[in-house]
């Protein structure tokens, strides 16, 4: 994504939105692939039904947290899975909300610069 420099005019609302749009559906589909690799794992290491494995996946991915209420019978596969997976998803969180926000807080930047230039000018 090329972005405008600083000397260069604040890009168009509606190409803007276009942008930003751009951004929104990187953000989910960065998301659905975090999703996916968490229903996969969990389907393969603790032997969850595709249901279940989307349930953990989602509450972990969602921060919330692992949901198994089978007591002491997780197999270590899938524990040591559910530890990776939470520092995985802790870390996609960061870059769904810097893929997302990224153009607000250029437009932001780039307008308060904008402002700044003029000021220096008159």
């Amino acid at each position: 994504m090329q972005l405008e420099r600083r000397h260069e005019p604040l890009l168009p609302f509606s190409a803007f939105v276009v942008r930003l749009a751009r951004s929104v559906l990187a953000g989910i589909a960065i998301v659905l692939g975090a999703l996916a690799i968490g229903v996969v794992g969990y389907h393969w290491t603790g032997h969850l039904g595709w249901l279940d494995s989307l349930y953990n996946a989602s509450m972990i991915l969602g921060g919330m947290g692992p949901v198994d209420d089978r007591g002491l019978g997780i197999p270590a596969a899938e524990k040591w899975f559910a530890s990776a997976y939470a520092l995985f998803a802790g870390m996609a969180l960061l870059v769904v909300v810097g893929v997302m926000f990224a153009p607000l807080f250029h437009r932001f930047l780039h307008h308060f610069h904008l402002v700044e230039d003029e000021r220096e000018q008159a």
